[in-house]
């Protein structure tokens, strides 16, 4: 059940999408496909899927390859895009029922009784979509998603605009396939890479910058420090940049920075007396840990 992606490029006019993709997302687990927007995540998806076709590169689903067997290696893949295309005058029992069919399932309506229970949708079967919530709409989708029992799911920004509740039934649910099926799911929500994934794969400028377990993607930064601080006066970026022996400067808001550097002493007494020497204020400092979030944020606004 495993997916196989091996140097995947895709341009658009001038535009290079993606550009030497590879990664593997392997049987029963949950892949977080991070990155910015625009780093390249949907064109992958698409090109995953078969909606889109790379320019070069070979993708494999379960040991099919997508260009030479397209229909088979579509029966394969569920997938839920970031805006759910859905018919929002029709019913929700209807609407699967006619998903169901167009995919030749046998027992449709057995098949789709099933979906709507593990979905928790028994109480929405009856109603027009339209008149849904955009959690339930998004239970819809993975309904369809998942009507034909494939052996992939492919979820894009699942999660996108609803309220908390809603957010962690999806991931509730997303958990729960999980053990039959290969996910890959892309998000912005850090706290559900940190939950719910067994492996992230960090895209950035349409080249893939980390492939690690969370765990290891934690430790990456081990040998760095990161430090906050607050200032009382803005001394503005240009001006921290000349500090000596720091990695990256980022800017928070006014007069809010983020420092990091491989030096051995307490970065929060250098860069006090650094900012001693140049009568720059603190209003506060502090040192943080290398969360995923600051893991992220250095992988896909630096160098590194």
């Amino acid at each position: 059940m495993s997916v196989i992606i091996q140097h995947i490029t895709k341009s658009f006019g001038t535009q290079k999408a993606v550009n030497d993709v590879s990664f593997t997302a392997n049987p029963s687990e949950i892949l977080g496909f991070l990155g910015p927007n625009g780093a390249g995540k949907t064109t992958t998806m698409k090109v995953i899927t078969g909606f889109y076709k790379a320019d070069s590169g070979n993708v494999q689903v379960c040991g099919i390859d997508i260009d030479q067997s397209p229909l088979e290696s579509r029966r394969l893949i569920g997938y839920l895009p970031e805006h759910n295309p859905l018919y929002k005058d029709m019913y929700v029992r209807e609407y699967l029922l006619t998903f169901a069919r167009l995919n030749q399932i046998s027992n449709p309506n057995a098949r789709v009784e099933e979906m709507i229970e593990l979905t928790g949708l028994t109480k929405e079967q009856n109603k027009l979509i339209g008149t849904l919530s955009k959690g339930y709409r998004q239970r819809v989708g993975l309904s369809q998603a998942l009507l034909h029992n494939p052996k992939v799911l492919i979820l894009d920004e699942p999660t996108s605009g609803l309220d908390p509740n809603q957010i962690q039934e999806i991931r509730d649910l997303i958990r729960s396939i999980s053990k039959e099926k290969t996910i890959i799911f892309s998000t912005h929500i850090m706290q559900e890479v940190k939950t719910l994934c067994d492996r992230v794969v960090i895209i950035n400028n349409g080249k893939i910058v980390a492939d690690d377990p969370i765990s290891k993607l934690q430790s990456r930064f081990a040998n760095k420090q990161l430090v906050i601080i607050e200032f009382r006066n803005d001394p503005e970026l240009q001006n921290l940049k000349l500090i000596r022996n720091i990695d990256q400067i980022h800017s928070m808001g006014k007069a809010k920075y983020s420092f990091s550097s491989s030096i051995q002493e307490d970065l929060r007494d250098y860069l006090s007396d650094e900012c001693q020497k140049n009568n720059w204020q603190i209003r506060e400092i502090h040192k943080e840990k290398n969360s995923v979030e600051e893991v992220f944020s250095r992988l896909t606004s630096s160098k590194e």
